[in-house]
């Protein structure tokens, strides 16, 4: 997932899918790209679990899939909590010394 959204026209993408559903069309405008292009970068998020579409008619309407991030996210700060009581840990050491 976070290969996915190293690139930033899929960042954006993802930010604007967070407002709601939204066409291929719409999602590729702002970066005056191809729908093709667009449509890679959103099968690359669809790869990674962060985006879902279906076909209405002739559009597909793309759908963020918020449970992905929310996965991440607690994956993330887990990472971040145990590497702040590593860091206090080392700080208490540097400032206290050793313990007797």
């Amino acid at each position: 997932m976070l290969a996915a959204l190293a690139d930033p026209t899929r960042r954006a993408m993802v930010e604007r899918l967070s407002e709601g559903p939204a066409s291929v069309s719409e999602l590729a405008r702002p970066f005056a790209i191809a729908l093709p292009t667009a449509t890679r970068h959103l099968a690359v998020l669809s790869s990674a679990g962060l985006v879902t579409s279906s076909k209405r008619g002739r559009v597909r309407m793309c759908r963020l899939e918020r449970t992905a991030l929310d996965e991440t996210a607690a994956w993330i700060d887990a990472r971040r909590r145990r590497w702040e009581t590593r860091l206090d840990a080392l700080d208490t050491l540097i400032t206290e010394g050793p313990p007797a």
